[in-house]
């Protein structure tokens, strides 16, 4: 599937109403069977002896974009999966609220579901996106993708 290049990239967390509007609007599409949806969410960890108060995302777009609509074009190539929608906050994200929104949808869940954990494995991995994290000490250190 050719698609345009499309902007992931949502200023500060992603709103529970940007989730519910999404998945709202794949109710008229009558020829999906399932739906796969990954959330990702910051927690409070501790880091030498200070709470994660928050991560800082900040990327590198121009790059991050085009390796996205790869994965993006990739996964479509590999899985029959009607549609696939990825959001990832930039800038502050606080504990608790949701940094990474990934959506994938096809005629059968074990395909849905497949592209979404591949998707999300690929973001993390493959995407030029920092974030540092906050702590309630005011220190800062740069969070590793796992």
């Amino acid at each position: 599937m050719k698609d345009k290049v499309k902007d992931i990239f949502v200023e500060g967390p992603i709103s529970p109403e940007k989730i519910s509007r999404s998945i709202e609007s794949h109710q008229s599409k009558t020829d999906i069977g399932g739906h796969s949806i990954f959330l990702g969410q910051i927690r409070a960890d501790e880091r030498n002896g200070s709470a994660v108060q928050a991560i800082e995302y900040s990327a590198y777009k121009p790059m991050a974009l085009e390796a996205m609509h790869r994965i993006r074009e990739d996964i479509f190539e590999k899985y029959p999966i009607t549609c696939a929608h990825v959001y990832h906050s930039l800038g502050r994200v606080n504990t608790g609220e949701i940094c990474l929104f990934v959506f994938t949808s096809a005629r059968h869940r074990k395909e849905a579901i497949q592209a979404c954990e591949e998707m999300v494995e690929r973001i993390k991995s493959e995407l030029p996106i920092w974030g540092k994290e906050v702590t309630d000490q005011e220190n800062h250190s740069w969070k590793i993708n796992s």
